[in-house]
């Protein structure tokens, strides 16, 4: 562990911490933020409580929030406190724009050097940062968390994979950092320019930024042989480093020392108990420069019972399932992106690359999945495919309940990416009416 004063602390002095990094933090907001203290006052709750479960009647935070207050409407401290800011990729709306103390930054560094330590990282590793730096938070959160642990840290950043698999074999690169479909195309870039991965320095990687299956993880760390550690984070609640899986990788920890973690039933808002999915909602306490108070992520997962041998104390959320705004409804059934790429990984003839495109026949919503097939496949042998097309489809009907249509497609032929991969493409609206 790399902070254990705090990481293994018993639940009730863990507690105490909270409640009080909590009423501070809940007067901060209500003192310095417009929109809290008209939020407080409109749901009747005053600033100050007793026990963690008052927090529940406390009022929740969306994103349309945050984008309203564009770009510092939300923030709890002066501009001359903030030091930095970063900001969401805006890919769906208004970006969102959060600010960082000194204190905030310096706590965001301590969290990625406990996530990197999760993997197993000392001061000895060499760290290979693909994460995209800028006004996203993945590259520069990693990095600061790789030096405040101590290691060597290589600030590459994202794109030219070729160059990106030649840095891993001459620097030595010990933990890479991207996310999970980039550290596949790196593996596949890697083997195209006949470098064995295996036989290079690299031990683990730390993976997130997009949601991924357990498959999808077993492949990454038989291609690059490494332990994959799923992290957590988002940058409205701070950026990689809310919650990150120790080498058990059963369940994330949530650093609970800093932000408070609920599950609840996406269509009445009510808490869940413990092991029962429902959306992920975090609420900051120690933050300075733009605090959020129960924030609804959208994310789907669940607490995970019991305690982890690891030692670590913080509770654990299950990885990323998908999220409430990402759910297709196929004739009734709700099915997540995720689902699907559990379902192809485990089919040996297809690739771990696929897209949901949505579309538009008439009035009817259509779904098709384009599925890449391994490299090694003949298009020539025509009943092999319209077997294995078959094989897909039954697979997905089978675990999902529910018949697409699938499309079996050439070896790279859909799009990579070096961030996020874009798993689903809605082309309703252009199909309208045709």
């Amino acid at each position: 562990m790399y902070q254990p004063q705090f990481e293994a602390m018993d639940r009730e002095g863990l507690q105490q911490l909270q409640v009080e990094r909590l009423n501070t933090t809940l007067r901060r907001v209500y003192d310095n933020v417009a929109f809290y203290r008209a939020s407080f006052d409109g749901a009747g709750v005053t600033p100050e409580l007793r026990s963690i479960e008052d927090l529940a009647a406390f009022p929740f935070t969306l994103k349309d929030d945050l984008r309203s207050a564009y770009p510092y409407g939300m923030f709890a401290a002066p501009l001359s406190e903030i030091v930095r800011v970063h900001s969401s990729s805006g890919t769906t709306g208004q970006i969102t724009v959060v600010g960082y103390t000194r204190n905030d930054i310096d706590m965001w560094a301590d969290m990625m050097a406990r996530t990197l330590a999760c993997a197993g990282g000392t001061a000895d590793d060499i760290v290979q940062v693909t994460y995209g730096y800028g006004l996203f938070t993945g590259g520069l959160g990693v990095h600061y968390g790789s030096e405040r642990l101590g290691a060597l840290t290589v600030p590459i950043s994202g794109g030219n994979t070729k160059r990106q698999v030649q840095v891993l074999k001459d620097f030595g690169t010990t933990i890479l950092a991207c996310t999970p479909s980039y550290a596949l195309l790196i593996a596949e870039t890697a083997e195209e320019m006949g470098i064995d991965v295996k036989g290079l320095a690299l031990k683990a990687g730390v993976f997130g930024a997009e949601p991924w299956s357990e498959n999808m993880r077993r492949q990454i760390e038989a291609k690059l042989a490494v332990k994959a550690i799923d992290i957590y984070g988002l940058s409205e609640v701070l950026g990689p480093g809310v919650a990150s899986e120790c080498s058990e990788q059963n369940g994330l920890h949530v650093n609970e020392d800093h932000f408070l973690i609920e599950i609840v039933d996406s269509e009445t808002l009510q808490p869940v108990p413990d092991g029962e999915y429902g959306e992920v909602v975090f609420t900051t306490i120690s933050k300075e420069g733009i605090p959020v108070i129960r924030y609804r992520t959208r994310d789907i997962s669940r607490i995970i019972p019991g305690e982890c041998p690891c030692g670590r104390t913080f509770r654990r959320m299950e990885r990323i399932t998908g999220r409430s705004d990402d759910m297709i409804i196929i004739r009734g059934v709700n099915v997540f992106p995720s689902q699907i790429e559990q379902v192809l990984a485990g089919i040996e003839g297809v690739a771990p690359h696929y897209q949901v495109i949505l579309g538009k026949r008439g009035s009817m919503d259509t779904v098709e999945v384009r599925v890449e097939v391994a490299q090694d496949t003949d298009f020539d042998e025509i009943r092999e495919l319209e077997a294995l097309q078959g094989r897909v489809r039954g697979e997905i009907q089978s675990a999902l309940a529910v018949s697409i249509d699938v499309k079996l497609v050439e070896p790279k032929s859909i799009e990579r990416s070096e961030g996020k991969a874009k798993r689903v493409v809605d082309m309703r609206a252009e199909q309208e009416g045709m």
